[in-house]
C-alpha cells in the first residue's frame, strides 16, 4: 500500500508541486488579504465611530445643559427671594408672622419648583436659623440633622460661590430602599457682604439623570460622568457608580486638552476606546468608554467572516485541485510512460494525446526514438561489419609455422611408412582449416566447436605425443546452441602450450553446460596453474611456440563482452600447481 501511495505521488510530482504552490500562495493571499481587510474596517470603524459618538456625546452634553440650565435658573431665583431669605434668616417672633413668612416662601418655591418640572427633581433649603424646606424628601431621604454634618453641605460650604453636582448614596434602612442620587448644591449667600445664610440642594436620583443618555448606550459602548475629584456620578453601568477612577479622569483631561478625537488605551486588560468632554458649567467630564472587542464584534463578526474566507479559499483550492489535475493529467500520464520504458527499449513509443503541450512533447518524444532506431541500427550494422572484420582478420592469424610442422610431421610419417596415420592428420588439418578459414560465418553451434577442438588436439597429439589428454564433457541440450568462433580453441591452446612447462603431462577437460539462462564452457587443467586473482586476465599469447592463431585471452574476453554485454565473458581461477580453470559465460543462442 505504501509503495503504491510511494509511486503515485512520484508519478504525480508535478501535480503536488504546483497544487502546494498555489495551496501555500491562496492561503498566504488569504491571511494577508484578511488581516489587511479587518484591520483596515476596525481603523475605518473607530474613526466613524468617534466621529459618530462625539456627535452624540454633543447631544448628551445638550441634554445635561438644559438640566443644568434649569437648575442654574432656579438658584439665581432663589438668592433673589426676598421671602426665602427671610424663611432662612428669621428667628423668634410670633405665629402670625412666622405664618406670613412661611406663606410667602412656600408660594416662591412654588414658582421655583415649576423652573425644574421637566425634570424630577426635589428641592432642600437649610438655613442658619435651623429652618428647612423639601419638595419631595423621598428623592433625597436624608433627615435635617443628617443633612447638616453630610459631606456634600461641608465641601458646599467650603465654596459657597459654586455650583457643585456631587454623588450620594443612601444605605437602605427599615423604612426606605438604598438610593443612589446626583445632588446639585450652592451656599445661600448675600451678594454684597458674602454672609451665607444657607445652602440650597438640587437632588435627581441617579436612575433618572441617567435618563438623559441611556438611550446613546449599548453593550461595550457606556457613558461615565465624572465629577472634578474623578468620582464616577452617573453611568449606563451600575457597578462602577460611586467609584473613584483618578486614571480615567487622567485620561479625559488629557482628551479634551490635547484636542483629541479619541485615545486607544488599555483598561483592566481590555483594549478600550475613549471619547471625552468636559462641562464646564458643571465641572464634569462626559466620558464615552468603548470596548474595542464588544463594539467591533456587534457589528464585524470575525468570526463568521474568517468562516467565509476558508469557505472561500476551500471552493477557490477545490478548482486548482481540479483544474491543476486536468492540466498535469496528461503530462503525468507521459512522464509515467516514459519512467517505464526500459533501457534498450526504442520500440516502445508513448500515446499522444492531453493538452497541446502534452502533445506536442509526446510527438517530441516519438520522433526522437524514430532518430534513435536509425542511429542504433547503423550502430549494429557498423559493429557488425567491425565484428566480421576482426573475424576476418582473425582467420588471417593462422600461424604459418602452425601448418609448415605440421605438414612436416605428415611428410616424416610418411616416410615412415605411417601412410594411414598421416592421412588421418591431412584429413584433420583440412577440417580445421575449413572451418576456421573457409566458414565466413561468425559463430558456429557447439557440435562443430567440439569438431574442430578434437582435430586440433589430434593434430597436437601427432606432433608433441599424447602425454597431455583431452577429455569432452558436453551436455547433449547444448549441441545446438551457437557460439563465436575461435572462442573456445584458443583456451585449450594455451593449455597445451603454457599450462604444463613444468609438468610433462596432465589432463585437459572441455565442459559444455546450461547454466540458468546462460551457456557456460569450463576448460580446465590440471598443470602447473598461475599466480593470478579471478579479475586478472593474462595474456599469453605471445611466446615462442609456435601456435594455431595466437588469439589472445583478453582479446576474447573483451570480443565477448562487444557481442553481448558486459553480464557474459571470461573468468579465469588458477593455483600454483594445482592447475587453472577457465570459464566462459554466453548466451543461449538456437542454432
Amino acid at each position: 500500500m505504501i509503495r503504491r501511495l510511494f509511486d503515485r505521488f512520484r508519478n504525480n510530482r508535478l501535480f503536488v508541486k504546483m497544487f502546494l504552490v498555489m495551496l501555500l500562495s491562496i492561503v498566504a493571499v488569504s491571511i494577508a488579504i484578511t488581516w489587511v481587510t479587518l484591520n483596515t474596517s476596525e481603523r475605518l470603524f473607530m474613526q466613524t465611530f468617534s466621529i459618530t459618538n462625539s456627535k452624540v456625546l454633543t447631544q448628551i452634553e445638550t441634554s445635561i445643559g438644559s438640566l443644568n440650565y434649569s437648575i442654574v435658573l432656579a438658584t439665581n431665583n432663589m438668592l433673589q427671594s426676598g421671602s426665602i431669605k427671610s424663611f432662612l434668616t428669621e428667628s423668634g417672633g410670633n405665629s402670625k408672622s412666622i405664618a406670613r413668612t412661611y406663606f410667602g416662601m412656600n408660594q416662591q418655591m412654588k414658582r421655583i419648583t415649576s423652573i425644574v418640572d421637566a425634570y424630577e427633581i426635589g428641592i432642600t433649603i437649610t438655613g442658619n436659623n435651623g429652618r428647612s424646606f423639601a419638595t419631595d424628601r423621598s428623592i433625597w431621604p436624608l433627615t435635617d440633622s443628617e443633612l447638616i454634618v453630610h459631606p456634600i453641605t461641608e465641601q458646599t460650604l467650603k465654596e459657597p460661590k459654586r455650583l457643585l453636582y456631587q454623588f450620594d448614596y443612601v444605605e437602605p434602612s427599615e423604612t426606605s430602599a438604598g438610593q443612589a442620587s446626583i445632588v446639585a448644591s450652592k451656599a445661600l449667600m448675600e451678594r454684597t457682604t458674602g454672609f451665607v445664610y444657607g445652602a440650597m440642594y438640587f437632588s435627581i436620583r441617579e436612575r433618572e439623570f441617567k435618563r438623559l443618555y441611556e438611550t446613546y448606550t449599548s453593550l461595550g459602548n457606556d457613558v461615565v460622568i465624572l465629577n472634578g475629584k474623578g468620582m464616577i456620578i452617573s453611568s449606563n453601568r451600575a457597578d462602577w457608580i460611586g467609584q473613584s477612577d483618578p486614571d480615567l479622569l487622567a485620561k479625559a483631561r488629557e482628551i479634551v486638552e490635547q484636542s483629541l478625537e479619541y485615545k486607544d488605551v488599555d483598561r483592566d486588560g481590555r483594549d478600550q476606546l475613549l471619547i471625552s468632554k468636559y462641562l464646564e458649567s458643571l465641572d464634569l467630564y462626559l466620558v464615552n468608554v468603548i470596548d474595542k472587542k464588544t463594539a467591533i464584534g456587534q457589528l464585524m463578526d470575525t468570526r463568521t467572516i474568517v468562516l467565509i474566507v476558508i469557505a472561500i479559499v476551500s471552493i477557490a483550492l477545490l478548482i486548482v485541485f481540479l483544474i491543476s489535475g486536468r492540466l498535469t493529467k496528461s503530462l503525468s500520464r507521459l512522464v509515467k510512460q516514459i519512467s517505464t520504458i526500459s533501457k534498450y527499449d526504442f520500440d516502445h513509443y508513448v500515446t499522444v494525446g492531453g493538452s497541446y503541450e502534452t502533445r506536442q512533447l509526446g510527438q517530441a518524444f516519438n520522433a526522437m526514438l524514430d532518430e534513435l532506431h536509425e542511429y542504433v541500427d547503423e550502430l549494429v550494422e557498423t559493429q557488425r561489419r567491425q565484428r566480421n572484420a576482426e573475424l576476418e582478420a582473425l582467420q588471417q592469424q593462422i600461424n604459418p609455422h602452425f601448418l609448415y610442422n605440421t605438414l612436416a610431421s605428415v611428410k616424416f610419417m610418411v616416410q615412415q611408412g605411417s601412410k594411414e596415420k598421416a592421412a588421418e592428420t591431412i584429413n584433420a588439418l583440412i577440417s580445421l582449416l575449413q572451418n576456421s578459414i573457409s566458414n565466413v560465418s561468425e559463430t558456429i553451434t557447439i557440435s562443430q566447436e567440439l569438431v574442430n577442438m578434437r582435430n586440433y588436439v589430434f593434430i597436437n597429439h601427432v606432433r608433441y605425443g599424447e602425454k597431455i589428454k583431452v577429455n569432452y564433457f558436453v551436455s547433449p541440450d547444448c549441441m545446438g546452441y551457437m557460439v563465436p568462433k575461435l572462442i573456445i580453441q584458443p583456451f585449450i591452446e594455451n593449455a597445451f602450450f603454457h599450462g604444463f612447462n613444468k609438468k610433462s603431462e596432465g589432463h585437459i577437460y572441455m565442459l559444455v553446460a546450461q547454466e540458468g539462462n546462460a551457456l557456460v564452457s569450463e576448460i580446465v587443467d590440471n598443470g602447473d596453474g598461475m599466480a593470478i586473482t579471478p579479475e586478472q586476465l593474462p595474456d599469453q599469447s605471445k611466446g615462442s611456440r609456435q601456435l594455431f592463431t595466437g588469439i589472445g585471452v583478453r582479446n576474447v574476453h573483451e570480443r565477448i563482452k562487444l557481442l553481448y554485454g558486459d553480464e557474459y565473458g571470461v573468468s579465469i581461477t588458477s593455483e600454483l600447481g594445482e592447475g587453472t580453470k577457465v570459464k566462459i559465460r554466453l548466451p543461449l543462442i538456437k542454432g
